[in-house]
């Protein structure tokens, strides 16, 4: 178990070999509780080549059972998925990591207040940790969410290029996309 702090501790439960029809991966299970409520998150990093040489690609995803599953049109989560394995493949070293988000309603901010959230409800400390828990200081982060980048930063990991993660829009997803930009203020080139 890695302590990180009196109110976050993480520890790896789990390792195996993934193979994936992007490649060979190497996966991690990880858990992290939270001290002062006792909350217990989950995540899995999948692991491809030597991550060590220079700084990895890395995709922080945010677990979606509709979309990641099902296919759901509403969001851009599975194509996010399939487009980070596939960079990651392409570059032959990579992190991807998947952690679970809460259920999402009407738009994606909405639905954070409706609970009594913060907008955007997304806690990246775990993600941070478990990158620093895999011996990374400084990465190439796949995202087009300005506060990962912020918040990798803050928690000591050197963000060295900010890499677009854009789909293709289609017509079921154009609310959701525009909700992330307009009101979470995510970084879109062809927008």
């Amino acid at each position: 178990m890695f302590s990180v702090s009196s109110s976050f501790a993480i520890s790896k439960h789990a390792e195996a070999d993934f193979p994936t029809r992007w490649g060979h991966f190497r996966l991690f299970a990880f858990d992290a509780i939270f001290g002062g409520d006792r909350r217990k998150e989950e995540a899995v990093a999948l692991v491809m080549g030597d991550i060590h040489v220079s700084p990895p690609l890395v995709r922080i995803h945010s677990q979606c059972l509709t979309g990641d599953v099902f296919g759901s049109l509403r969001c851009d989560c599975r194509q996010q998925l399939e487009m980070a394995l596939t960079l990651i493949a392409e570059a032959g070293a990579g992190v991807l990591q998947a952690y679970e988000l809460q259920d999402q309603g009407r738009d994606t901010v909405q639905a954070n207040e409706d609970l009594g959230f913060k907008a955007d409800h997304r806690e990246f400390q775990l993600p941070a940790e478990i990158l620093k828990s895999l011996g990374l200081k400084s990465v190439r982060l796949l995202s087009n969410n300005p506060q990962k980048v912020a918040a990798l930063e803050a928690a000591g990991i050197k963000v060295t290029e900010r890499v677009p993660c854009e789909v293709e829009p289609n017509a079921e997803s154009e609310r959701y996309l525009n909700t992330k930009k307009e009101k979470l203020g995510h970084l879109f080139n062809s927008r």
